[in-house]
């Protein structure tokens, strides 16, 4: 049974949040990550969406989702499931922090990136998507 010591934890920053992975497929995991995200008051994530589900709780502060056009407001205690292939993002005026699960591999892109005009497909190739490093 694999342990996944704090020291060992993924640290991974962007300009917009740090996320700490506990577990994923190469910490530990097959098919799940697992990690927190500290988002400072002020901060936007960037608007994109996720080719598969995520659970996020709140653990401190609060947060505004836009999920597909409807804000959502968060507090800390609050749970959200963010269906695959939504927009969102997530804003916040007082800074929280949250844990999120979700499996693995799990593929941001952009909704707006599409397959080359007159393409029969209406869903962003695969060369458009990325595997964030806190779920890698």
């Amino acid at each position: 049974m694999p342990v996944i010591r704090r020291t060992d934890a993924r640290r991974t920053e962007t300009p917009n949040a740090v996320m700490t992975t506990y577990a994923s497929p190469t910490q530990g995991s097959t098919s799940l990550a697992m990690w927190h995200v500290d988002m400072v008051a002020g901060a936007q994530g960037p608007l994109h969406a996720m080719d598969t589900e995520q659970i996020w709780t709140l653990a401190t502060g609060t947060a505004a989702v836009d999920l597909a056009g409807e804000t959502v407001a968060l507090a800390a205690g609050d749970t959200l499931v963010l269906p695959a292939g939504l927009t969102r993002q997530i804003t916040t005026d007082t800074g929280f922090t949250a844990v999120v699960a979700s499996p693995s591999p799990s593929r941001a892109y952009n909704p707006d990136a599409r397959t080359p005009e007159g393409a029969c497909d209406l869903a962003p190739r695969d060369d458009q998507r990325v595997l964030p490093a806190w779920i890698a």
